[in-house]
């Protein structure tokens, strides 16, 4: 057998852990990766335009496949680089493995040119694990630790390998003292409940009268016991905002996402229940939850060091969803009255009539729920959704209406900027023959899209579906942060800081070869989304929205929407344009018949 380098190996390991795609960017630290990589007989190598993208990349990958996602990076800036998107996985809890170069052995400690201190650098981010590889035969081991501790800890990892080791011939850990061998492949357990906490649940649970449940996306695997129990608890079910994907929004008891971004139902429901029960979600925000002291409460999760947070619960159970809810079904009673039921399906039935009547509120030009609106009546089934942080989170969480089949995520916790795109382009190499969606406000789209959209061009004829559709919020204001400002320091906007060039995001993508659509007329937006979900190749669909419509959350009232446009209008220029159109919005929720 012809002997191989270290670089080679490496490629052949991560296919022997089934590891199909690596996403990076080459430099000279990796140069020995690199051409390893010429060779044609590793995993595809996709090339973003920035190692930020590549972290994404993977992050995508890993969030909509379940596996290992895996970035590679050169030594100092760009394993720097990678940060920002290892920081996303690791607060998602998301497995993604780095692969970073270092400078030559023999220069480490003499200040040579882009040496950083990579072990230091990540040992934050990969806290979990992060080793540099300094001789071949502690390749494997090192490797194979780091894809374990990542699909265990639902966490990023890093493998540090200086350049030339790369180079080195490969010789594998011989049987001897300190030498550590290691093995391919895991097979996992069954986290199953204790039994005994099991009953003690059952007890609390059978007791409440007006139960509320709350999932996240431990409960993804678990949609058809999440639905039996909440058919026997006579409960409704709110989603925390990386849960939205786990149980269809379809469901007449599904009250929709929880918190600043959520839904009036949601809000109500945990303001007036008896009995909680959270399954697979860390959802941050107390202040959205039942007052201390108002619900029993039981938790669900898999990860021992993320349950009994949030909120004070009688019971904590370790363990899988579906398994802790299959142990726990048999012990519930059906709940005969259904007065708590059928109010919250009719506050969800108002809700949804509440929303589509917002989202024909006139605006100049465009009403940016109208957008999401549109998009939501026409979902493909297999459709896998993205969305940015900012302005598209909002509506990306009340008014996307999930079916079953639909996926969707976005940065939960880390709430970055910019990784709707690569988060898309990672999920199309997951899954080339499913249509993909991805919401960008302007603001995101010159931080990162516009580059991707070159690594969109560069390789969506490989893609069994040509479909992903890039929707652009244009508005040339940073409006999350504008609307921030307004709200909670009651400041005007500052245009120096919240205005945006002007760029023709069509125009663009047409240079590409991309499909390019322009919209600045509301009537135009159904047709225009008709022929992206049927184009024969990837679209931006660039839509001059209006910033003025406000993200008013679930729980404001008509008086303090009206109090807060007020105080925020000292000085700012957009002053009567925001709150006539935050009156107009939240005027559909409170018209006759839309509340109950």
């Amino acid at each position: 057998m012809a002997s191989q380098n270290v670089a080679e190996f490496l490629l052949e390991r991560l296919k022997a852990w089934d590891v199909t795609t690596v996403f990076g960017y080459p430099g000279d630290g990796i140069n020995g990766i690199v051409t390893a990589l010429g060779s044609g007989t590793g995993p595809l190598f996709v090339q973003s335009r920035h190692e930020e993208m590549s972290a994404f990349e993977a992050v995508g990958y890993a969030k909509f496949t379940g596996r290992v996602g895996v970035c590679l990076a050169t030594s100092g800036p760009g394993a720097i680089h990678l940060l920002n998107g290892l920081y996303d996985a690791k607060l998602d809890h998301v497995p993604v493995v780095a692969i970073v170069g270092q400078a030559a052995r023999t220069s480490i400690g003499g200040s040579f040119q882009q040496e950083v201190d990579l072990t230091s650098l990540f040992k934050d981010v990969a806290s979990d694990y992060v080793q540099m590889v300094t001789v071949p035969e502690q390749l494997p081991n090192v490797l194979d630790r780091a894809i374990r501790v990542a699909s265990a800890r639902r966490a990023p990892t890093a493998v540090i390998i200086p350049a030339d080791v790369q180079e080195l011939e490969y010789s594998a850990p011989g049987h001897e003292m300190k030498m550590v061998p290691s093995s391919l492949g895991i097979s996992w357990p069954d986290v199953r409940p204790d039994m005994d906490g099991v009953r003690r649940a059952a007890e609390i649970l059978n007791k409440g009268q007006k139960v509320a449940m709350l999932i996240g996306q431990g409960a993804r695997g678990a949609a058809e016991e999440v639905k039996q129990v909440a058919e026997l608890l006579g409960a409704g079910v709110a989603k925390a905002l990386l849960g939205k994907d786990s149980l269809p929004d379809t469901l007449p008891f599904v009250t929709g996402s929880i918190g600043l971004l959520g839904t009036r139902p949601s809000y109500e429901m945990m303001r007036d229940c008896d009995t909680l029960l959270t399954i697979g979600s860390s959802f941050p925000y107390a202040n959205f939850m039942p007052q201390a002291g108002q619900a029993r409460a039981v938790q669900i999760d898999i990860d021992p060091t993320m349950i009994g947070l949030r909120y004070p619960y009688e019971v904590n159970l370790v363990a899988d969803a579906g398994e802790a809810l299959r142990a726990l079904i048999p012990l519930l009673v059906r709940k005969e009255d259904r007065g708590w039921r059928e109010d919250i399906e009719g506050k969800v039935t108002t809700w949804w009539d509440s929303m589509a009547s917002e989202a024909m509120v006139e605006a100049d030009p465009v009403n940016p729920l109208r957008v999401f609106s549109e998009c939501s009546d026409r979902l493909p089934a297999s459709a896998i959704v993205t969305s940015d942080s900012g302005s598209a989170a909002n509506w990306y969480a009340r008014q996307l209406r999930f079916s079953a089949g639909v996926r969707g995520s976005l940065s939960g916790n880390l709430a970055t900027m910019g990784p709707a795109v690569p988060y898309a382009i990672g999920a199309k190499f997951a899954y080339p023959d499913r249509p993909v969606i991805a919401f960008e406000g302007d603001g995101a789209m010159q931080m990162n899209g516009l580059a991707e959209l070159i690594t969109v061009s560069r390789y969506w004829e490989q893609w069994a579906d040509p479909r992903l559709v890039v929707v652009v919020l244009h508005n040339n204001d940073l409006n999350q942060v504008t609307w921030e400002l307004r709200a909670f320091s009651g400041s005007p906007t500052i245009p120096m800081t919240q205005e945006l060039p002007d760029v023709d995001y069509a125009g663009f993508a047409a240079s590409l070869g991309l499909g390019a659509i322009a919209v600045d007329s509301p009537d135009a937006l159904g047709s225009a989304w008709d022929q992206a979900l049927t184009a024969t190749r990837p679209t931006v669909l660039d839509v001059r929205t209006d910033p003025d419509v406000p993200p008013i959350p679930p729980h404001a009232t008509l008086e303090q929407a009206l109090n807060t446009a007020k105080s925020a209008a000292r000085g700012d220029e957009h002053a009567w344009a925001f709150i006539k159109e935050g009156l107009k919005i939240k005027a559909q929720e409170l018209l006759p018949g839309h509340r109950k």
